[in-house]
């Protein structure tokens, strides 16, 4: 299988969420499970119901999880330099627009856009990577063509 690209703050926070699913949420709603049990017919209990549900999402999770980290490549970002690459937080302008975004490209995993973290497979990502300062990029959207230039590239 393929390796998963994750920046180390990306593998820190998977793992801290894996550990809190075993330590915290697993043994919470065993318990849960057990108290829901205790209220006699399961047929028509809620609570049981809900905490089971809870608990295989719990369950499947931790093997998602697990499975990422398995395959997870670490990238240190502060280690690299240069044109756009894997970890790179990059600062750029619209150019029909003026609008100025900073995103940092990251895996799957990781990626939240509205935390401003670029998924590397995304078109955007794909377009930047090799670029460097001062290069403008064509990317094509769902909502058409659009062009970025490349402000500032950096390392964190």
């Amino acid at each position: 299988m393929d390796k998963i690209l994750l920046t180390r703050a990306g593998h820190t926070a998977l793992n801290d969420e894996l550990k809190n699913l075993k330590s915290v949420e697993r043994p919470a709603v065993i318990a849960a499970i057990a108290e829901a049990r205790e209220h006699g017919d399961l047929s028509e209990n809620a609570e049981y119901h809900a905490a089971r549900e809870k608990q295989s999402f719990i369950e499947g999770r931790v093997k998602e999880l697990e499975g990422i980290l398995s395959l997870a490549e670490v990238i240190d970002p502060a280690k690299l330099s240069g044109p756009v690459k894997f970890g790179a937080t990059i600062k750029l302008v619209d150019e029909d627009t003026d609008e100025e975004k900073t995103y940092q490209i990251v895996g799957e995993p990781e990626a939240d856009l509205e935390k401003g973290k670029l998924n590397i497979k995304s078109p955007l990502a794909r377009a930047l990577i090799g670029k460097d300062e001062g290069d403008s990029v064509e990317v094509k959207t769902p909502g058409g063509e659009k062009s970025y230039e490349i402000l500032e590239i950096d390392y964190v």
